[in-house]
């Protein structure tokens, strides 16, 4: 196993999970990944911000634009907790993100099950730590419903 593989990284993408749900919000984390360097880090801050575009993808996706100095994505990879959703998914397609590694499927609302089309060059790699990613979001969930 390489040091720096999928699974490495979608540690690092659990991190920033972690972070969202320390801070109350949906645990979802995101990285951006070039050339085997993280170029971005980013959260779910859709209350902290009162935004509901503020994804961690979305966050991720501007994060990273942001440090190459352009808004094309297209040798970069994606590794977010949780299936990206359509708003989501569509800005993948813009970006042209080269690949996108994903832990836990979302059956209601994730892209695969509304049928949102990513970029035709876009790879995708699903389930990696999807135990670990499931985890986290079922915790908070729980806890959620724990305290109405």
């Amino acid at each position: 196993m390489e040091p720096f593989d999928d699974v490495y990284f979608m540690k690092k993408a659990l991190v920033e999970a972690q972070t969202a749900f320390d801070k109350g919000e949906v645990p979802v984390g995101a990285i951006i990944v070039l050339n085997g360097q993280i170029i971005a880090r980013a959260h779910n801050l859709t209350e902290t911000l009162n935004d509901v575009t503020a994804h961690a993808e979305m966050q991720a996706y501007t994060a990273a634009s942001d440090y190459l100095g352009g808004k094309f994505l297209k040798d970069c990879v994606l590794y977010v907790t949780l299936e990206p959703c359509q708003m989501c998914a569509g800005a993948s397609y813009w970006a042209q993100i080269g690949k996108i590694v994903y832990g836990a499927s979302e059956p209601k609302l994730g892209f695969s099950v509304l049928n949102t089309r990513l970029h035709p060059k876009t790879k995708v790699i699903k389930g990696v730590l999807e135990n670990e990613c499931s985890f986290l979001l079922k915790k908070f969930f729980a806890e959620k419903r724990n305290l109405n």
